[in-house]
């Protein structure tokens, strides 16, 4: 049986383009990056994302849980709270999951802990390894701020993660056990994630440019967000296909061809019935690396041809790795509700060895639905059909 799409009633975002729908669809229209220096100090030079909007505070019982981590996915609930009052008032709190990807969880708070033992002999008086490193620290914040009680769980493949949420709750909601899930993904710049793409020599010391000749590697970003699915409501966008493969061709580099992207996306198409003329805009995972971008387009090309616009919006807020998917995803449903693809940036041209359609300035038109795709290491690919109600 073809899976049910999933109604996304409502979703939150947060980037180095700021916080929420209105400061991201502004810095997109205008060609706007959030790329800048790194705030963390380093012995190399690289831009990153780094979030730069206050962030709430955790009170109460909460406080111990107060990490940046768990700040930013504060703020996402917070520009949640009007679909999930609802969503609280349609469902049972136990059938509401929790359904997270991260890819460094609360490594940064460590790292800061870390620095203050070797300074001083001590960790922190309130560091707390259970309570603000571990996957299920933030899990208990979101489930204790959100109201839900259902499953709950942290996805960890990498830069999949997020994506692999709404698979979950797909396959929840068609057992039967839940009716609705908060759904996303967030991660934080850490010392540990810059230095090991640093070490893979994948890192570029000016802002990403996917896609583009002269692209030289990845810019690491922070951030998140988070979408509220439902069995039934009044859907922002729908989730009409959902591909997942995993080809294992290497631990950190992609088939030279694409061939577990592209299966993935065909995946998503023959879940939601649909074909690929279907198809009006592909949000690529286009990390800006060589060798991604060159197999990616190779996938994209494929399956949908060369004349379907293609944007990866990672030139704008970095890769924010286990929170790429679910922010991509917002970005493809801001694309469906506004008409816009946002630009390609880069300082130079196109690769002339990307034979896809890849807008430098910005589109207006009608979008009914959009591709998103994430792939990870270790060959983990999934892809997101999205599309207008």
């Amino acid at each position: 049986m073809r899976p049910r799409p999933l109604l996304v009633t409502g979703y939150s975002m947060l980037s180095a383009l700021g916080r929420g729908r209105a400061q991201h669809l502004d810095a997109l229209a205008a060609g706007r990056t959030g790329l800048g220096p790194c705030p963390i100090p380093l012995d190399f030079e690289t831009a990153a994302g780094a979030v730069r909007s206050e962030l709430p505070e955790l009170e109460g019982a909460l406080q111990p849980w107060s990490t940046r981590l768990a700040r930013m996915a504060t703020a996402l609930l917070h520009d949640l709270d009007e679909p999930l009052r609802r969503a609280r008032a349609r469902w049972r709190p136990e059938r509401i999951a929790v359904l997270l990807g991260t890819s460094t969880a609360g490594a940064e708070t460590t790292e800061v802990a870390y620095q203050q033992f070797i300074a001083g002999g001590k960790f922190p008086r309130d560091y707390d390894f259970q309570r603000q490193h571990t996957f299920g620290a933030v899990l208990h914040v979101v489930r204790a701020l959100s109201g839900a009680s259902g499953p709950a769980w942290m996805a960890s493949t990498a830069c999949t993660s997020s994506g692999k949420t709404f698979a979950t709750a797909q396959r929840l909601m068609a057992a039967g056990l839940i009716d609705a899930a908060i759904v996303g993904g967030l991660d934080t710049l850490c010392t540990m994630t810059l230095q090991g793409f640093n070490s893979l020599q994948a890192l570029d010391r000016a802002p990403c440019r996917p896609f583009h000749e002269h692209r030289n590697g990845i810019s690491i970003g922070e951030g998140g967000a988070f979408a509220l699915v439902e069995r039934d409501g009044d859907a922002r966008v729908t989730i009409e296909g959902i591909g997942e493969t995993s080809d294992a061709y290497h631990i950190s580099a992609p088939h030279p061809e694409g061939a577990g992207a592209q299966r993935a996306m065909e995946q998503a198409l023959a879940k939601a019935g649909r074909e690929p003329g279907d198809v009006d805009h592909v949000n690529a995972h286009g990390t800006g690396t060589r060798l991604n971008d060159t197999a990616e387009a190779n996938a994209i090309k494929n399956v949908v041809g060369t004349a379907v616009p293609v944007v990866s919006t990672k030139a704008f807020t970095g890769h924010t790795l286990g929170a790429a998917a679910a922010l991509e995803l917002a970005f493809s449903a801001l694309t469906i509700e506004e008409g816009l693809v946002p630009p390609a940036l880069g300082d130079d041209a196109i690769d002339p060895a990307i034979d896809l359609h890849i807008p430098t300035t910005p589109l207006r038109g009608s979008y009914r639905r959009v591709l998103s795709n994430s792939f990870a290491f270790g060959g983990n690919n999934v892809s997101l059909l999205v599309a207008a109600p």
